[in-house]
């Protein structure tokens, strides 16, 4: 069933939450920090996580740091990894633009935009241990999960791969001493339909072996009005991982060996046109889900899988090594269509392929006062695409051949090692001193090729196309950058309770080549001889790294016996050489018209941040609804000032008081409440909703009238049963109850006015177009209202 009106539905769910004013589910408030007793009786229970590379309480960690454990997010209905971002402060996590499986992640400001290769991640992702080295197949469904961590601000003096924005830590489940089986199926509107099975068993006393398979599907939010068939904002996933561990549960030596394949065949993930037509005239679709886009050409395919090693040894009581292997490849076809109409006007097939292995090292000490590690990283990994930018209907008009396109291969090698360490020195009791630092080689090997064609799109990509021409670009370029990157924090056990801290480090993000450069777009001609030498061109695309230096202080607590908990931060980072990517149409030969694409990537800006985060979580009404019975409140507040203090536009000129952030909101909050019942002599019902805000947020660093979104709300809400000993469950879960619309990304093409970055308004009232014909300002929406039942067996 297509179900775009669940009003009944929603007056169900909102009625629950009324009637139980309900927060977090027990589970959920683990969302902020856990009880400061690991044995509190009425089962509330304290989050360990590993953020500094041991196991620690959520509250003695002196990192702004947000923990989800699988519970919390499994009772809240949460579907991926991008759930988390509404109800953790200053964050951002969104599926890029045109797929299901690409991620857009910022944090405090710092994030990647753009999936495409050459350019390293604001914020690493890691999914046990082991580095995504690339955003495509990260937007990672959640299943079997143990834990999920969110850290802010930069990393990289405890593990894996510098990053200097955040990371986000996906961490799966253990595998149990004894046999051990769950089913979860789940079953909702736009014809949801979900299942996991998870088992696992002992082979014996030291081995262990278990495995997850995963059918995760959904029907369209819209239509595709152009193409019978294929829907818009529809799911078709298969996904599975396996585990062998060897030893651990007592044991000195833990060996563990992981896989996953997640496979993809959801339809194009197509845009809502805020303009009409400028060439074909056709008008904007009422329903903001419903698509036009006439690309369904290569056919949408996202396959993506890993091994990784995971061995931990207690070489004696104080020392442990460890080391993480890890071998990973994806490839994503994708048809990207830009205008969103039937026109050939800027169609863009896609492939994006990348593999990457890395190796990491870890000897981590532990004594009555000094503990840390020290760590070497390897990792070699190639980030390859391949896309045209076909204008083949409009070509005629624009006085091209017949088919014409243009076609970009952009193909990255990164080649990198790190030395790291961090130590934690416990000066008294109370008072502790930490110290680290990393030093990070970068090599970076890319080939960059451009060329005119006709005939349409690349045989690769179902088409007849043919060269046109000489290439355009043909360029190959290597660099090295290498930084020393400090990290020191101090913290203060006010009370056995109460802990305050403060800290700096640093972050570093290595520079590179834009992978989608033309040398007819903007390189020099230093030496007036009329010909670009190598050196112009490779100064053209060369872009350095970015800094920056990163401030906080912070009180993390217990009080009331545990009953509430709080974590404040403040914080203040300065932004150096921040890379700007940006995409510009071409004029190649002088006439108006735009008919080619090309990457422009500068370090062009600095910028200032400084904000504070506030997650607090609280027990109350202990009794309310008989023994066992309690409320709960999770509350998180995250406030940001984000400013360019410098901006060098394409003109040269400072244009920092008319550009933004970009996905980076001013204020983000989230209230939730809930109560836990029992019911009869086994049962327990859990029930919540969840209140989030984010105020306007700006796509690109240029203003949009058409792309940028205003404040907005959400509201979800939870209902849980849970009874046999907890080993079966039922839940209703609604998310976006009152089917907000709100924008989440963005394309535009339209010529803007440099004094102040908006579109030039022709003579017809419409945007001026920048490349092609029809115009493009193109969005993409958050998920409208969900309604869908889950029903749960534990074995």
């Amino acid at each position: 069933m297509r179900v775009t009106n669940s009003r009944v539905a929603a007056v169900l769910l909102g009625g629950v939450a009324a009637t139980a004013v309900m927060t977090a589910p027990a589970a959920a408030q683990d969302a902020s920090p856990a009880p400061a007793e690991a044995d509190r009786a009425e089962g509330d229970g304290v989050i360990v996580v590993t953020a500094r590379r041991r196991e620690e309480q959520l509250n003695d960690v002196p990192v702004a740091v947000t923990a989800f454990t699988g519970a919390a997010l499994e009772a809240r209905g949460a579907l991926d990894i991008t759930d988390v971002s509404n109800v953790t402060p200053n964050t951002t996590l969104e599926t890029s633009r045109g797929t299901n499986s690409t991620l857009s992640a910022f944090i405090r400001g710092v994030g990647q935009q753009d999936p495409v290769p050459g350019f390293e991640a604001g914020v690493g992702i890691y999914l046990d241990d082991v580095y995504l080295n690339r955003p495509q197949a990260a937007v990672l469904d959640i299943y079997d999960v143990e834990r999920i961590e969110v850290l802010r601000g930069p990393q990289g003096t405890l593990y894996g791969r510098n990053t200097i924005g955040g990371a986000v830590k996906y961490v799966t489940k253990p595998l149990p001493q004894e046999f051990s089986a769950k089913l979860r199926a789940t079953y909702g509107t736009y014809d949801q339909a979900e299942g996991v099975l998870t088992a696992s068993a002992p082979l014996g006393d030291l081995v262990r072996i278990g495995g997850s398979v995963a059918r995760l599907s959904r029907g369209g939010f819209g239509d595709n009005l152009n193409i019978p068939g294929v829907e818009n904002y529809n799911k078709d996933v298969w996904a599975a991982r396996g585990t062998f561990e060897l030893g651990g549960h007592g044991e000195p030596v833990l060996i563990r060996i992981s896989g996953d394949y997640t496979r993809d065949k959801s339809d194009p993930r197509n845009g809502h046109r805020l303009i009409p037509g400028m060439l074909s005239g056709a008008p904007v679709l009422e329903d903001e889900f419903d698509t036009r886009a006439g690309l369904n050409a290569p056919e949408q395919d996202i396959e993506a899988y890993g091994l990784a090693m995971n061995v931990t040894a207690d070489l004696t009581d104080s020392l442990t090594f460890r080391s993480i292997s890890a071998w990973r490849k994806d490839e994503s076809y994708t048809p990207i269509d830009f205008d969103a109409l039937p026109t050939v006007d800027v169609d863009v097939p896609a492939v994006y392929r990348n593999e990457q292995i890395s190796q990491e090292f870890q000897l981590l000490y532990e004594s009555d006062r000094l503990h840390g590690l020290v760590g070497f990283y390897y990792l070699d990994a190639r980030a390859y695409t391949k896309f045209d930018v076909l204008l083949a209907t409009t070509g005629d008009l624009l006085g091209l051949p017949p088919g014409f396109g243009q076609q970009t291969i952009g193909d990255v090698r990164t080649d990198t090692w790190s030395v790291f360490g961090d130590f934690t020195f416990d000066v008294t009791d109370r008072l502790h001193l930490s110290l680290g630092g990393r030093y990070t080689v970068d090599d970076r090997d890319s080939f960059i090729f451009k060329q005119n064609r006709i005939s349409g799109a690349d045989p690769e990509f179902g088409g007849t196309g043919i060269p046109f021409g000489l290439p355009i670009t043909d360029f190959e370029g290597q660099a090295r950058f290498k930084k020393f990157t400090p990290r020191a924090s101090i913290s203060y056990d006010v009370t056995d309770d109460v802990m305050v801290y403060a800290s700096y480090s640093q972050g570093f993000k290595g520079g590179g080549f834009d992978p989608r450069g033309s040398a007819n777009a903007g390189a020099i001609d230093v030496n007036g001889d009329g010909d670009f030498s190598y050196d112009e061109i490779y100064n053209f695309f060369l872009f350095e790294p970015e800094e920056v230096d990163s401030y906080e202080v912070g009180i993390k607590g217990a009080a009331l016996d545990g009953d509430l908990n709080f974590a404040l931060n403040g914080f203040y980072a300065d932004y150096t050489n921040v890379q700007i990517p940006g995409s510009i149409g071409i004029d190649a030969d002088g006439d108006g018209v735009f008919e080619g694409f090309s990457g422009v990537t500068t370090n062009a800006a600095s910028a200032t941040f400084k904000g504070l985060e506030l997650e607090t979580s609280a027990s109350f009404a202990r009794g309310f609804a008989g023994a066992g019975s309690r409320m709960n409140f999770a509350g998180t507040l995250g406030y940001i000032d984000a400013q360019y203090d410098e901006f060098i536009g394409n003109l040269g000129t400072d244009v920092a008081d008319i550009t933004d952030i970009q996905n980076t909101p001013t204020w983000t909050a989230s209230g939730t409440l809930g109560a836990l019942v029992p019911i009869g002599a086994d049962g327990e019902l859990n029930l919540s909703t969840t209140l989030s805000y984010r105020s306007k947020t700006q796509q690109f660093e240029y203003p949009s009238p058409y792309l940028d979104q205003k404040g907005y709300a959400l509201w979800d809400a939870t209902l849980v049963y849970s009874f046999g000993e907890d080993r079966y469950s039922i839940g209703l879960h609604g998310k976006n109850i009152l089917d907000k619309r709100y924008k989440t990304s963005g394309y535009q093409f339209l010529v803007t006015d440099p004094a102040t970055g908006l579109p030039v308004v022709g003579n017809n009232g419409l945007p001026t177009p920048s490349l092609g014909l029809e115009g493009i300002a193109t969005v993409f929406y958050g998920n409208p209202r969900q309604v869908f039942v889950t029903a749960t067996l534990k074995y």
